[in-house]
């Protein structure tokens, strides 16, 4: 229900205040030969095909290729569904991050990791970790059902990868009563996810400055929390700690199996970020890496007054 309901009642009076402009699509025109190809065969024809199909529609191939790219732009998802799909993920992250906290910012196994395997595996849940979990874990359901219909990125498959890997870790986690270990790791995750969804909002919005300032912080706690913290603290707590106290059993080696599978998304995104960055450093407008970006053609409005 809140995916649904949180950005149309919330969301799209705040892209109002925002002033979020959507952009003025021009239509393909209905033409059943073309719509049959786009429908049936690619949404990207080669200069073969748009010369064979504009020869059987009665187009010139200059506007086969207009058709093609008016309907393609029509496909991809508008600025306010960006937009409200950014503000509700911002909301999410940000919440989660500070009810993370609240969680474990006074257990011991936040100030030394070793406790995280003090008494294991008898180690009593708290009500507050039982909800922590249960939240995070609906949460990651709600984004891999959602996927197919969310705006869909370059890295599509490496988004599937990583919801499937953090439902797995998230529940073998809680049977395996890798409680403490997983509130660490959760929390790590958000501190940083909430920055990146609050620099697309202004993006989307137009706001460039307040934007980019806002991905470099990203950036910085990314790198720092998915790339040092993670592998040199976290992962040295479920890798090596756990061998001082017990022999390595199955869930031993899947646990930090799946946190290796975790490390390589991050490493892989990381390699985005920084894409993203040299962009902001040389002056170029900072965007999504992954996002499937809306074409445009110079001439188009030139071609309109001509008919």
């Amino acid at each position: 229900v809140s995916t649904c309901s949180s950005p149309r009642y919330v969301a799209t009076p705040l892209a109002g205040l925002l002033n979020v402009k959507e952009k003025i699509r021009l239509k393909a025109t209905p033409n059943p030969v073309l719509e049959k190809f786009y429908a049936a065969t690619t949404k990207h024809p080669k200069q073969a095909d748009v010369e064979m199909l504009s020869k059987k529609s009665g187009h010139s191939v200059r506007q086969g290729e207009r058709w093609f790219r008016r309907h393609r732009n029509q496909d991809r998802p508008s600025l306010l569904k960006k937009f409200r799909e950014a503000s509700w993920r911002f909301t999410f992250y940000l919440i989660a991050f500070i009810a993370g906290m609240a969680v474990i910012v006074d257990k011991p196994w936040f100030y030394d990791l070793r406790e995280v395997w003090k008494g294991y595996p008898i180690q009593s849940i708290l009500p507050s970790q039982y909800w922590y979990y249960m939240i995070e874990l609906s949460f990651y359901w709600s984004l891999l059902f959602s996927i197919a219909s969310d705006v869909k990125r370059k890295d599509f498959k490496e988004q599937i990868i990583h919801h499937v890997a953090t439902i797995i870790l998230i529940s073998f986690s809680w049977f395996a009563n890798y409680v403490r270990a997983g509130t660490l790791i959760m929390a790590l995750h958000d501190s940083s996810d909430y920055l990146l969804e609050s620099a697309k909002m202004f993006n989307y919005a137009g706001w460039r400055n307040t934007c980019n300032n806002i991905f470099i912080v990203f950036a910085a706690v990314f790198i720092i929390t998915r790339l040092v913290i993670l592998p040199f603290w976290i992962m040295h707590c479920t890798v090596v700690y756990p061998l001082d106290l017990y022999p390595p059993f199955f869930g031993y080696y899947f646990f930090n199996f799946m946190m290796v599978v975790l490390q390589s998304l991050h490493i892989f995104w990381a390699y985005l970020i920084i894409r993203m960055a040299q962009k902001f450093i040389t002056g170029k407008v900072v965007e999504d890496e992954r996002s499937d970006r809306e074409e445009t053609d110079n001439s188009e409005e030139e071609e309109e007054k001509n008919g």
